[in-house]
């Protein structure tokens, strides 16, 4: 048999490569259908609790260091800041979570996100010199966060520098009919929205397990679809391409969370050619930076279904929250960079300072914060 041969793939000798990705283009489409319909759910169904839940809501997330911890605490346990942001969109949308306490919710779901990439690393843990180089590259994702959140949080709080600037943009795409999006979306989702809660007995905590379950379900074959049509072509572009440039890693780093519709994806990709020596700190971090600003897609996504003006206006604060922790820790990487080097260092001294380190910052911090502010 000639060494080029190869004998066809059931699934290519059934439906043949060209139908095989349209196949997969439908299910995207259906999966993003499923996602906008989750948020419409979701807000029919905070609106059947009444009042009750949502003077509770406001009470738990009026200090902002709760609400922080709250969005950090989430996102580790669903493991994905889209499914975070687009459940915070969906709750300001139905008015049931205030706009000023939905902002730290996002930063802190920017936090919680990069755990994903350092869990990542840990498959390197029995090479020491390889996993010190895959920690110090999944953690420099973590520290820019954090960083962002010790300088933006404190300035939110004062001077609502994020939220006025989200409400300033918000306003000024409504001015040019940016908003007209919501009605075709909630045109095709709010009947059979509607029809749902109406079989399940307009009974509010149903509607909203139902709306939670349709949004991670949607959420996680739609990555799950868009990675398997994407991610391999876009190794191999990697290869060529990418990282010539700290301007060509940052463009790439958004452009690739905006396909594959995840920033922990986007980053852990790299993550073994950074064990391997392949690449640096200094070239993945504008891509990094990248993948912050893609992954503030779905949030607009989630926006434009609710047909709020507020929800709109936080899925702009999570892009702005990026792009101003951008603006600051661009310029000053070293800081971010110089952490996630000295950490890794600490783990050539002992292998439980990764595990102390994942517990700590993502889960005993946020949880103590949650359990002394409530």
């Amino acid at each position: 048999m000639a060494e080029n041969s190869s004998i066809p793939l059931p699934s290519e000798a059934r439906y043949g490569p060209g139908n095989n990705v349209l196949l997969k283009v439908l299910a995207i489409v259906l999966f993003v259908y499923g996602f906008i319909l989750s948020i419409t759910l979701l807000g029919i169904g905070f609106k059947l609790f009444g009042t009750g839940l949502t003077s509770a809501l406001f009470k738990a997330t009026a200090n902002p260091l709760v609400a922080l911890a709250i969005g950090i605490l989430g996102t580790v346990l669903v493991q994905s800041s889209s499914t975070t942001t687009s459940l915070i969109v969906g709750m300001v949308g139905a008015g049931t979570l205030p706009f000023g306490s939905a902002v730290p919710m996002v930063m802190g779901a920017n936090v919680g996100t990069s755990i994903t990439n350092t869990l990542v690393s840990l498959a390197h843990i029995s090479r020491s010199d390889e996993f010190k180089r895959a920690f110090a590259g999944s953690t420099v994702h973590d520290f820019f966060n954090i960083c962002s959140v010790i300088v933006l949080l404190p300035l939110q709080v004062k001077f609502n520098i994020v939220g006025a600037s989200s409400h300033l943009v918000e306003a000024v795409f409504e001015g040019f009919g940016g908003l007209k999006f919501s009605s075709p979306l909630k045109l095709i989702t709010k009947p059979v929205a509607e029809a749902i809660a109406g079989g399940l007995g307009d009974n509010g905590y149903l509607v909203v397990v139902a709306a939670i379950v349709l949004l991670l379900l949607s959420l996680r074959y739609l990555v799950k679809t868009m990675k398997s049509l994407v991610l391999s072509r876009i190794e191999q572009f990697f290869q060529r391409y990418v990282f010539r440039t700290p301007a060509l890693g940052f463009i790439l780093g958004i452009f690739v969370t905006v396909l594959v519709q995840s920033s922990s994806i986007t980053t852990s990709v790299v993550v073994p050619l950074l064990g391997a020596g392949v690449l640096t700190l200094q070239q993945i971090y504008p891509y990094t930076l990248g993948a912050n600003i893609g992954t503030t897609i779905t949030a607009f996504l989630a926006s434009f279904a609710t047909g709020s003006v507020e929800a709109v206006a936080i899925a702009f604060a999570h892009l702005i929250f990026n792009c101003y922790g951008i603006i600051i820790f661009w310029p000053l990487k070293v800081i971010p960079i110089t952490l996630a080097k000295r950490l890794s260092e600490l783990t050539l001294k002992s292998k439980l300072i990764p595990a102390a380190y994942i517990l700590v910052v993502f889960v005993i911090i946020p949880g103590a914060i949650i359990w002394l502010g409530t």
